[in-house]
Formats: C-alpha cells, sequence, structure tokens
C-alpha cells in the first residue's frame, strides 16, 4: 500500500521557527558585542541548514549559525590563466590575521557568553540549549574565492564561499549562500512545491531510520537538498503524492553524472570529496526509499 496523501501532507509542514528565531537572536547578539576580540574586523553572520532554507522539520533541534571574517581570504586559482594569475600574484598581500586567530576569538568571545555551555566540536562550536533556547553549532569560517578571472583587486570574478578547517586539519570549502538562494530560485520556479518535498523526504527518512530500513548518516539533509533540486521543475505539483512518485521514478533512471549540489558548484557525487555524497548511499537510500514506499501498510503498523 503507497504512502497516503495525509500522511504527506503531514510530513510537508514546516517545524516550529519561533524558538530558532530566538535562538539565532541571542546568538547573532553574542557574537555581535563591540568587545569581542575581532570586533574592530570585518565579518558576517548569517544562518545555514534547515532553519536558513525553511526546509526544517519538527525533529529538528539545532540552529546553525556561520560567522564569516572578511579581514583574510583564500582562494582557488585553478582557473585563471597564466598572465591572470602573475597578476594576482603580484598584488597579493600576505594576510597578517589568518583563519585560526579567528577560531581562536570566536571560541573566546562564546565562552565569555555562555561558559560551560560551550563545547568546541569537530567542525563547529556548540552552544548548548538553556531554557528557551535550542542547540546552536556556530561555524567560524573564513571568505574562499574561486576565482575566474582577475585583472586587478578590484576587476575580477569569482564565486565567493566559505572555508574552515576540522579539528583533524581536513580543508572544507562550501557556498552557503549559493545553495539557500538556488533552493528559494528552484522553489518559486516549482510553484513552491520544492520546500515541503524536501521536507517530505527529510520525515521519510527519519522515519525509515526508525523502522531499520537505512543507517543514520546514509542520507543527510544537505544531500537530500542537492538530490531534489536536480529533479526537473515539471515533475513538482498535482498533489505531494504524486510529486514523491515521479520524483523517484526520474531518480531511478537518471544520469548521475549530470547531477550538481544545490550550490552548482560541486558535482553531487565524488568517491572521497569531504562536501559530496558518495553514489552508493545515494543509491541505498534510492532502493530502500521504493521498499518503505512499498510496504507502508506493514511499515505503518
Amino acid at each position: 500500500m503507497a504512502i497516503p496523501e495525509d500522511k504527506f501532507d503531514t510530513w510537508s509542514k514546516q517545524g516550529s521557527v519561533t524558538q530558532s528565531r530566538a535562538t539565532y537572536a541571542t546568538i547573532r547578539a553574542a557574537l555581535e558585542d563591540p568587545t569581542a576580540p575581532y570586533a574592530g574586523r570585518s565579518y558576517d553572520i548569517f544562518l545555514q541548514g534547515s532553519y536558513g532554507n525553511d526546509t526544517n522539520i519538527y525533529a529538528d533541534s539545532d540552529v546553525d549559525v556561520v560567522i564569516k571574517t572578511n579581514a583574510v581570504y583564500y582562494y582557488d586559482l585553478e582557473e585563471l590563466k597564466p598572465f591572470e594569475l602573475e597578476k594576482f600574484n603580484r598584488d597579493r598581500n600576505p594576510a597578517t590575521y589568518e583563519y585560526a586567530d579567528f577560531k581562536g576569538d570566536v571560541l573566546v568571545q562564546l565562552e565569555k557568553k555562555f561558559g560551560n555551555a560551550v563545547v568546541p566540536g569537530k567542525k563547529a562550536v556548540l552552544v548548548k540549549s538553556n531554557g528557551s533556547r535550542r542547540d546552536a553549532d556556530v561555524l567560524p569560517a573564513a571568505q574562499y574565492r574561486r576565482f575566474y578571472a582577475y585583472n586587478s583587486p578590484f576587476d575580477s570574478r569569482y564565486a565567493d564561499g566559505i572555508v574552515f578547517w576540522t579539528s583533524d586539519g581536513t580543508k572544507i570549502v562550501n557556498y552557503p549562500k549559493q545553495h539557500s538562494a538556488n533552493c528559494t530560485t528552484k522553489h518559486q520556479n516549482t510553484s513552491q512545491w520544492f520546500k515541503p518535498t524536501v521536507r517530505i523526504f527529510k520525515n521519510m527518512r527519519n522515519a525509515m531510520i526508525e523502522r531499520g530500513y537505512i543507517a543514520n548518516g546514509v542520507a543527510p539533509s544537505y544531500f537530500l537538498e542537492g538530490m531534489l533540486y536536480n529533479v526537473p521543475n515539471a515533475t513538482f505539483g498535482m498533489s505531494y503524492g504524486s510529486t514523491f512518485a515521479r520524483s523517484l521514478d526520474w531518480l531511478a533512471t537518471c544520469d548521475t553524472s549530470t547531477m550538481v549540489c544545490a550550490n552548482e558548484q560541486y558535482k553531487l557525487f565524488h568517491p572521497t570529496s569531504p562536501v559530496t555524497w558518495r553514489i552508493e548511499r545515494f543509491r541505498e537510500f534510492l532502493t530502500q526509499a521504493h521498499r518503505f514506499w512499498e510496504n507502508w501498510g506493514r511499515a505503518a503498523a
């Protein structure tokens, strides 16, 4: 028996945003304190993840906050022509304030504001919940530029992303603002069907984990958004059940080599990249999603 439309409708609903909004406001105010060690340097603060992209479900419990320093930027020059590379190296001024300095300053500021609630992690700094405040992951990052053309510091083209290093030294480059903007455009181009469909797949993923169809970590929310970003716009609409079924059908036969992350800066699948999905996990998720859908009557019992 297929999953009924009323279940899809329930799964499509956005989770509560009031508490997460208050959490973000609290974290942002703490980071923007004029006495912070980095206060005299340029930086940006913004949301990423489910709450930032309006794809949060009721099971989502944390708020993902990025604080990005603009006092230094790191770069990718692979697409520059030799004469552009020469100009870039001629103009480059070594930074005196590095990512490690900024990360340390952010940690000092968070510990000053939240004390023992602050727990440094592999990627982000966890600020544990307290009262009405949710858990928050604060990611210190630096500006990253993937250059496409360079003539001078004031005449260049590049994709503006973020970079950070994990506690084990792994370099991570990503493009959260492009991800968010592209998902919003996709949502508009599908007559507002895209984001509810993402929430349906996220809720179903959680149910699949609970009932033993897949292990936790097989289908992270970020990659589910990327997966559905590639589904043609015409697939969305009519009903949630129809959108779900047609999306699965398209994904079962699509050319996976053409699929991209929602930020459109990376392919969706790669065997080693820390910012892409593993193709075998995608296939496992797809196979088990079909099974879960077909066995719904027994799965829901």
